[in-house]
C-alpha cells in the first residue's frame, strides 16, 4: 500500500503572532514553526498501518526551503521519504492543486490530511484534492483501518457515529482517535537525515484569493463579578454590555 500523507508547516501555537507592512505580511522573525498536529496524527497512522513492510509513507509538503526543518520530523517519525513542492503555500486551493498534479502523475493507494491547519483552520484541502483527483474524501474520520484493497473509516454525526468501507483509492481527512502521535527516536533522527526528499518546482496554476489584510483579536476586557444573589444587575449587563441577550 502506498500513503501520502500532507503536511503543513505552522507556527506554534505558544508564538506571539505580529504582522508587517501595514498588517499585509505575517512577521516571521522569532515565529517557532512545527509539524501540523493534525497532520502529525494522520502520519502516525500511516506509519501503523504500513508497518512490517506492509507500504511505504511519503510525506508532501507545498512550502520554501524553510519548511525542511518540519518535513525532516516527518521523516524522523518515520515516513519513507518526502517531497516538497517548491512554492509559497498561497490558499488551500493552490496547495490542493498542487499535491493533486503531482499525485495525477505519482499515484498513490490512499491520501491522507490533518482535519485543518491550526493556522488558518480551514478543512478545505482534502475535499479539494478528491474534487481535483476525481475520487472519493471523506472527513473528518476518527478511525481508520484498511485491508489490500479497500478501508473502513469512522467518523462522527449528529446523534451518533457512522462507518464506510471505501475502495482505494481516496482522502481522509484525519482527527484525534486515529492514532497516537509517534514521538522521533534518536535512530529515527539519524536516518531522517539521509532520507530522500524530493524537490519539485510549482506547476502554474490560477490564484482565487488575495490577502488583504490581518489583524489580531481584540483584547480581552476586564472581568465583572456580580453577586450571587443580584439576578437584575447580571441580565442587565449581559444585555447592555455582552449584547447576547
Amino acid at each position: 500500500m502506498k500513503i501520502l500523507v500532507c503536511v503543513s508547516n505552522v507556527p506554534d501555537t505558544t508564538t506571539k503572532i505580529t504582522f508587517t507592512d501595514n498588517n499585509t505580511q505575517f512577521n516571521t522573525n522569532g515565529v517557532q514553526f512545527i509539524l501540523n498536529p493534525y497532520d502529525e496524527i494522520a502520519l502516525s497512522r500511516a506509519i501503523e498501518l504500513t508497518d512490517g513492510g506492509k507500504g511505504s509513507v511519503t510525506v508532501i509538503n507545498v512550502g520554501e526551503v524553510n519548511t525542511e526543518a518540519t518535513i525532516r520530523k516527518a521523516l524522523a517519525i518515520g515516513a519513507t521519504d518526502a517531497v516538497r513542492i517548491n512554492a509559497k503555500p498561497h490558499d488551500a486551493w493552490y496547495v490542493a492543486y498542487q499535491i493533486a498534479q503531482y499525485v495525477k502523475a505519482n499515484p498513490f493507494d490512499l491520501i491522507l490530511t490533518g482535519r485543518e491547519s491550526i493556522d488558518y483552520n480551514g478543512s478545505k484541502v482534502a475535499g479539494m484534492l478528491g474534487e481535483l483527483l476525481d475520487i472519493p474524501s471523506v472527513s473528518i474520520i476518527k478511525k481508520l483501518d484498511a485491508d489490500d484493497s479497500s478501508a473502513t473509516v469512522e467518523r462522527e454525526i449528529e446523534g451518533g457515529k457512522e462507518a464506510l468501507t471505501i475502495p482505494f483509492p481516496f482522502v481522509a481527512g484525519t482527527a484525534e482517535g486515529v492514532a497516537e502521535p509517534k514521538i522521533p527516536n534518536m535512530r529515527g533522527i539519524m536516518s531522517a537525515r539521509t532520507k530522500p526528499l524530493t524537490v519539485v518546482e510549482p506547476v502554474e496554476a490560477k490564484t482565487f484569493s488575495e490577502v488583504l489584510s490581518y489583524e489580531t483579536p481584540a483584547p480581552r476586557g476586564q472581568v465583572k463579578l456580580v453577586p450571587a444573589d443580584d439576578t437584575a444587575r447580571l441580565v442587565e449587563l449581559l444585555h447592555t454590555e455582552a449584547r447576547v441577550i
